[in-house]
């Protein structure tokens, strides 16, 4: 055995990726009180070191506030609505801890690994997983300021699809964070191979994406106030979509359509979730009752959410219950890739 390998502690380095995944839940559920709020567009400049300190002073408020007068959200919709300094603080606020939870989570993963590397506590093969998990992290920073600069010139929110992009990066990291801390916690039980994506797990994979990247277009388009009644849309089981631009337009800017397609396409993921939860059970029962747990009550939240016209804390907790359902099927896979 190498000097390396008895240094390393896969068990530590395991625990501290489960508590910045974490972290990563709760930037989460504040991406979606940041949504629901409309406060993404409050602070208009990204300033990676400067921006983690907020206004100190009311001539500083007040210098942020004419930044925000200037983009087309304050000029068509929050102006004419008489929005003042102190309505702007609060949506400020609420973006403010937003970044600085990003810029936290980055610290959380970045110093403890260069501190984890110069100490040879990294197990072998591992270095350049966790390398890639603090890139995720610059990425999303980065994906974070492309969407928010959708919306600073020409429209009054940011681009649905950049706020996809920005959402279901920040997911994919978090079943990243726990897949990995599951192979170092295995790693310390003295189970050297890591885990591998099964068939099963790959494809209920792909289909939970699908119903996550529309559940971010949902939020992007305020497609949730589409329809206020279950299981009809306007009375009807298909609503009227404008199909002038082509079904592929509409299926990616109508939010009726969209509305549709992810509250239905929600049962072909619950579907592929019971297959996989049930595969799950035969090894380790938890993981499944997680799994069955997270999408029975995602879907009891979504339809709950509809049905009250997007009520404020409904839609916030289905965003983080969205999160946890992430982390349970990255559970459930991990437990798979284990026993194939």
């Amino acid at each position: 055995m190498t000097k390396t390998a008895v240094r390393a502690r896969p068990a530590l380095l395991a625990n501290w990726l489960f508590l910045v995944a974490c972290m990563v839940i709760v930037i989460v559920t504040v991406g979606g009180i940041t949504r629901l709020t409309e406060s993404g567009l409050s602070i208009t400049e990204w300033k990676p070191v400067l921006g983690a300190l907020p206004p100190l002073s009311q001539a500083d408020w007040q210098a942020e506030f004419e930044l925000y007068k200037k983009i087309p959200e304050y000029i068509e919709i929050n102006g004419p609505a008489g929005m003042d300094l102190e309505a702007f603080k609060t949506i400020y606020w609420w973006e403010w801890i937003h970044r600085q939870l990003g810029r936290l989570i980055g610290l959380a993963l970045a110093v403890p690994l260069a501190i984890f590397a110069i100490r040879k506590m990294i197990p072998q093969g591992y270095f350049w997983r966790l390398f890639a998990l603090v890139a995720l992290v610059a990425l999303q920073g980065s994906f974070g300021w492309w969407m928010v600069a959708s919306g600073l010139e020409t429209r009054t929110d940011v681009s649905h699809f950049r706020l996809a992009i920005h959402l279901c990066t920040a997911l994919i990291l978090l079943g990243g964070l726990i897949w990995t801390a599951l192979d170092l916690r295995a790693l310390a039980k003295g189970n050297e191979r890591p885990a591998r994506m099964t068939a099963i797990a790959g494809w209920t994979g792909v289909i939970l994406f699908v119903q996550l990247l529309l559940g971010a277009w949902v939020a992007g388009l305020n497609a949730g106030l589409a329809s206020d009644s279950w299981p009809l849309m306007q009375g009807r089981l298909v609503p009227e979509v404008d199909m002038s631009q082509g079904f592929f337009w509409a299926a990616t800017h109508d939010p009726f359509l969209i509305h549709w397609m992810h509250r239905w396409w929600a049962w072909v993921a619950v579907g592929a979730l019971i297959l996989m939860a049930r595969r799950v059970k035969r090894v380790n029962r938890p993981a499944s009752i997680a799994i069955y747990s997270a999408f029975g009550i995602q879907i009891l939240l979504g339809i709950a959410t509809v049905m009250t016209g997007v009520e404020f804390h409904l839609a916030v907790l289905h965003q983080l219950v969205g999160a946890l359902l992430v982390a349970a099927y990255a559970w459930g896979a991990h437990t798979l890739g284990r026993t194939a």
